[in-house]
């Protein structure tokens, strides 16, 4: 057994973060992935990193731009700390030898981006993401953090106890890729989940494959509530074909989007009269969507995303990377003709209930950027905030779980904090999902840290030998199946008979999977394995979305119900949650918090 004072689990941007905070706060940190850190999806991140930098601009204006953008189902205390950390956390990055894309003063140079009311977005051409990874990973080198690679986390390693509040977090358990071993991994301080957003729940995504949800799920199972996760942000320019990103920076450097009709839709037909190009995302979306479904789409799927006009010494010099994305996957050349554009799934604003300093209920248990809902992004994530929440709650999840000194957290988390009870939907048949950790100590009784991690690893290596050993149903079409669903009934526009099919899907394919198994047999680097067990996250993520977006009865940010066409904040000004309870999920609701250091009154949202 692996034994260390923190375990990051992922070491994508929030990872890394969350890693060299804690070495700072005099940790013994390891960091446990099942890719090398250069190859996370962090590194697909195009676009750039927010940050009030210019003297013009302030924290207050990047707080009230994140909240308004969020619908106003941001909690202040986190939209604050995030707005006044970031521009801190950016500075470090210049100091690590990020290669930011400078002005000829030699300042960083930032640009517009959408929902924002001024230019701060910092980045490096077209590929920031790339170079945060090699940046932050040199420093993870530089201090000598151990670094895990390929191993497939499978759980976590949590003492049962009836009282969720009660259970503590004293490590994980881990799949070796490399020798087949189930190996067990103890924290004795604390487990911060960093494993990135839940794509694959989705056919068409801008996400990695190895985006499954993996600590979403894990965290559910143990009992850490799910927060607002109806939210799903579709990115309003991904190529048709593949799903990969077309960044914003192309209309933060000024392309237009276009009709069938050669229209600049944005302005033609009033989806954003001021900001056209620039509204929020979710705004844009549905925008082009609309232009489809009224057949002004072009060949009935996408529009068109043309930046020609800005020149090719522009184009190359800050968007070199669209060009080559373009050419490889539609066989377009940007310099010369538009490209073909089309809404894809991208972000998660929901997740794994934490407070601002990373914590969720279970004690010892910690998650940070995509996976984690502080609840930053609220309804709806502005571009340029994904990256500097990584740096901004990496940082102080990293530190907490350390043991630094650390303000004390407004936000409340657990089942137990100030709520509203809900029901499932009438109508709506739930699967039940393995509920974790095996009984140990559940009544109360204290127990060795050790024997908890011992006890899950003879239960996950039972688990594997069943999976391997047994003959059952293979697990690509379930998934195929739940992708295909999610991707036509849980999308941008939502319709309840659509989202209720979709819930009757996932039952079916919650119950073909109590009887899968691996085709292949092999121990070692057997990809089918993976992808077996991480399809049982993709179940209970879509599960999670789909009972959301079926419970919340309003239109709000990303999420647009049919029958309900406007905002209610009488009734909707709230989290929605889900909890596993006692074998069944629960929904309930909590408050959203307007008031921090300033109070945000919610105003009708225009762009």
């Amino acid at each position: 057994m692996h034994e260390h004072d923190v375990l990051v689990v992922g070491a994508g941007g929030a990872g890394l973060r969350a890693a060299i905070a804690a070495h700072e706060a005099g940790a013994d940190v390891a960091m446990v992935t099942k890719l090398h850190p250069v190859r996370s999806h962090t590194g697909a991140a195009e676009g750039g990193i927010n940050a009030a930098l210019h003297p013009e601009d302030s924290w207050e204006l990047h707080a009230y731009d994140t909240m308004k953008g969020s619908d106003y189902l941001g909690d202040a205390p986190a939209v604050e700390t995030f707005a006044q950390d970031a521009p801190d956390e950016v500075i470090q990055l210049e100091h690590w030898g990020m290669p930011f894309s400078r002005e000829e003063d030699g300042t960083v140079s930032q640009r517009p981006f959408g929902g924002l009311s001024h230019p701060r977005t910092t980045y490096a051409g077209a590929e920031t993401g790339h170079h945060l990874l090699h940046t932050m990973y040199e420093q993870v080198v530089k201090r000598g953090i151990t670094v895990y690679e390929e191993q497939q986390v499978l759980d976590l390693a949590v003492t049962d106890h009836d009282d969720v509040e009660d259970r503590e977090c004293h490590g994980v358990v881990a799949y070796d890729i490399a020798s087949g071993e189930i190996q067990g991994y103890r924290a004795t301080n604390g487990v911060i989940l960093a494993t990135g957003g839940p794509g694959q729940v989705f056919d068409h995504t801008t996400n990695a494959v190895a985006n499954t949800g993996d600590g979403y799920a894990m965290a559910y199972r143990a009992g850490v509530p799910l927060e607002d996760m109806e939210f799903v942000q579709f990115h309003p320019t991904t190529l048709p074909s593949t799903g990969v990103l077309i960044s914003e920076g192309v209309r933060g450097e000024g392309g237009i989007l276009y009709n069938d009709n050669e229209e600049r839709l944005m302005f033609e037909y009033g989806y954003a009269n001021n900001d056209g190009e620039l509204a929020s995302r979710d705004v844009v979306s549905r925008a082009e969507l609309t232009e489809v479904n009224e057949g002004r789409g072009i060949e009935d799927e996408y529009v068109h995303l043309d930046m020609r006009h800005l020149g090719e010494e522009r184009i190359l010099d800050r968007l070199e990377n669209i060009l080559h994305l373009a050419e490889d996957f539609e066989g377009v050349d940007g310099l010369d003709e538009p490209m073909p554009v089309k809404p894809g799934q991208h972000y998660q604003m929901g997740g794994v209930e934490v407070d601002e300093n990373g914590h969720t209920c279970i004690d010892g248990l910690y998650a940070a950027g995509e996976v984690a809902c502080v609840s930053l992004h609220g309804g709806n994530r502005l571009g340029g905030n994904a990256l500097p929440e990584l740096l901004v709650f990496g940082a102080r999840a990293g530190k907490h779980a350390a043991g630094g000194d650390m303000k004390e957290a407004e936000i409340q988390t657990g089942p137990s904090a100030e709520s509203e009870a809900g029901e499932i939907p009438d109508g709506v048949d739930v699967g039940a999902v393995d509920a974790g950790s095996e009984s140990v100590a559940a009544d109360g009784a204290a127990v060795d840290a050790g024997t908890v991690v011992e006890s899950e690893v003879q239960r996950q290596q039972e688990r594997v030998d069943h999976l391997l050993e047994d003959e059952g149903v293979n697990h690509a079409q379930v998934r195929d199946d739940i992708q295909q669903t999610m991707t036509a009934n849980v999308n941008v526009f939502r319709r309840e008979e659509n989202l209720k099919d979709a819930l009757g899907d996932i039952r079916e394919a919650r119950e073909r999977y109590r009887h899968v198994a691996a085709s292949d047999p092999s121990r070692t680097y057997n990809t089918d394995l993976m992808h077996t067990m991480e399809t049982r996250n993709i179940i209970d993520i879509a599960e999670a979305i789909t009972v959301g977006a079926l419970a919340r009865e309003e239109f709000r940010g990303a999420h647009w119900r049919e029958q309900y066409q406007e905002r209610r904040d009488d009734e909707w000004l709230k989290h929605t949650m889900l909890a596993w309870s006692d074998g069944n999920p629960r929904l309930y609701y909590k408050p959203v918090l307007l008031e921090g250091e300033k109070e945000y009154e919610p105003k009708e949202r225009s762009y």
